[in-house]
């Protein structure tokens, strides 16, 4: 049920994002764009260091969880409706944090979210990663299925 209220209030933003940017177009267009890709950007930091597969590397996880974070946008969103700034320099933030928000809130829907110290991803199940202190590659880690899962062969 998260998930789903996360994708609605995500998909929200995003058309409330992509409305002011229609309305007002010209700088205010990649903004939005600039916006909804600016969290990614943190895996920039992650370029050249090595990682397992589905592993952030080290040092590109403070950056992925502090723009992953819900706090930095509604933050610029507040100060940007509440100052007593130029209508101009709302137009800079204001659109820019809806997408902000809103690329947050559907990764949390793909059921994305915060990165451990490790890279891992936080909350998620631990199946499809090593142990802690286990020197299994990703490659030789395999999911193992519940018996009721498994498929039942026609010989039976």
């Amino acid at each position: 049920m998260r998930r789903i209220a996360a994708a609605l209030f995500g998909l929200f933003l995003l058309a409330f994002a992509v409305f002011e940017a229609v309305k007002y177009g010209g700088v205010v267009v990649p903004l939005v764009v600039a916006g909804f890709i600016l969290p990614d950007l943190a895996f920039f930091a992650a370029i050249g260091a090595p990682a397992e597969k589905g592993q952030l590397p080290r040092r590109a996880v403070p950056l992925y969880n502090l723009l992953h974070h819900w706090a930095p946008p509604a933050v610029v969103l507040v100060l940007s409706a509440t100052l007593p700034i130029s209508h101009t320099t709302l137009l800079l933030f204001f659109p820019a944090a809806l997408a902000w928000l809103s690329h947050i809130m559907l990764d949390r829907a793909l059921g994305y979210g915060p990165r451990t110290r490790d890279g891992w991803q936080r909350g998620g199940s631990p199946v499809n990663r090593p142990a802690a202190g286990s020197h299994q590659t990703w490659s030789s880690t395999r999911r193992m299925l519940p018996p009721s899962t498994l498929p039942i062969s026609s010989s039976e």
